[in-house]
This record gives structure tokens, C-alpha cells and sequence, in this order.
């Protein structure tokens, strides 16, 4: 596994970034996760703030692709030189930038947020690092604003490391989550969980919150 950097990051998916899209050429791997991130969209239309979405965590960019279809203004973000090297090859028409849950690329400096979508990135930031990058993005956005974040859960009300297979990697209860997201100025909206299976090991949630 990779190391964190200082701020509890990790440096991305590069070593892995073809195989991981050869392998998962679709990104939803049930349908609960599609239907989520349909459900977001319809929330950030009907949010009226205006503004672009950022998709936090891309990857090879199949849920910014996704969004984009959807009729949103959308930038895909990924700390992982190859990940975003793919997604700017595979929709060469979208906007990828090189960037981390942190935001700081100067690229998005200038840029209106109106949603925020993280699915399984925040899970490989350091606990103890989450409420202040909620706070950061707190900060980017308006009232109204929406953030929809998904991770491995835990039965129990905590935050539990756990052995993913390619970086440091923590999953989070729900609770625990909208908790932190409550400090940072977001009130939750809905959530879902989905139990383990098959093909996961760990139950996993979806938890969306809007900007108070």
C-alpha cells in the first residue's frame, strides 16, 4: 500500500490506473449506485444554484461522463497523474484537472461550485483530515449547494481502517459522516446503504447533504 502525504492524501492510483479501467469499464457496479447519482442530478437541477459540479476522486471519468450526459456543467478531479491522463483520453470532449479533495488547483480557482460528488475518494483520506476539507468545500459553495459522498460503512458508529488493496483506506458510518458534515455547514438530505455481497465485502452508503 501507499503512503499518505502529510495532509492524509494519497497520491493516487497510477501504478494501477489501466488495469483499474480495464476492470471496471462501467461505473456503477449495482444498480443502487446508478440510481443515486440520477437522483443527484435531480437534486442539483432542482437546487438553483448555479455553477459547475466537480466529481471529486474521478478516476478514469465514468461518473463525470455520466453527469455531463445529464445536461450538468461538470469538472472531474483526481490526485492520480494516470487516472486523469485516461479519463482525458476516453472523453476527450470533458474537463479533467489534477487535483485532490482538497481543491486546490489553480485551475478551479474561479469556479462557481454547485455540487460536489465523491464517491469512495474520501475514504482514503486520514480521519482526522475529513472536517477540514468538508469545511473547505463549505466555504466554495452557496446555500443550497449539494454534496452527495459514498464509502465503505461499518455496523457500528465509528471510523475503521481497513485493508484496501491499493492505498490506505478507512470506512466510515453513516452517522459519523453526516455528523462531520453537519459541523462543516451541510445538513443531510438522505442516505442509503447498501449490505455487502458477493462482489462486497463491506456494506457501503450514499449519503447526500445540502449547504444550510
Amino acid at each position: 500500500m501507499s503512503s499518505a502525504d502529510e495532509d492524509g492524501l494519497q497520491p493516487g492510483y497510477d501504478a494501477l490506473a489501466e488495469l483499474y479501467a480495464a476492470t471496471f469499464p462501467s461505473p456503477f457496479s449495482n444498480t443502487l449506485q446508478r440510481h443515486v447519482i440520477e437522483a443527484f442530478v435531480d437534486h442539483v437541477r432542482g437546487s438553483g444554484v448555479p455553477g459547475t459540479v466537480l466529481d471529486v476522486g474521478c478516476g478514469p471519468g465514468g461518473v463525470t461522463a455520466e453527469l455531463a450526459a445529464a445536461g450538468l456543467d461538470v469538472i472531474g478531479a483526481d490526485p492520480s497523474t494516470e487516472m486523469v491522463r485516461i479519463a482525458r483520453s476516453s472523453h476527450p470532449r470533458l474537463r479533467f484537472v489534477l487535483d485532490d479533495a482538497r481543491l486546490r488547483s489553480p485551475e478551479l480557482d474561479d469556479i462557481d461550485i454547485a455540487a460536489i460528488v465523491a464517491r469512495f475518494s474520501l475514504i482514503h483520506v486520514l480521519p482526522e483530515s475529513v472536517p477540514g476539507i468538508l469545511h473547505g468545500w463549505a466555504t466554495r459553495m452557496r446555500p443550497g449547494g449539494v454534496v452527495l459522498i459514498a464509502g465503505q460503512t461499518t455496523d457500528a458508529g465509528e471510523v475503521v481502517e481497513f485493508d484496501h488493496r491499493v492505498a490506505p483506506a478507512w470506512r466510515w458510518h453513516p452517522d459519523r459522516m453526516a455528523a462531520a458534515l453537519a459541523d462543516a455547514g451541510f445538513d443531510e438530505e438522505w442516505r442509503t446503504v447498501k449490505r455487502a455481497d458477493d462482489s462486497h465485502r463491506f456494506a457501503e452508503f450514499h449519503l447526500l447533504a445540502i449547504r444550510r
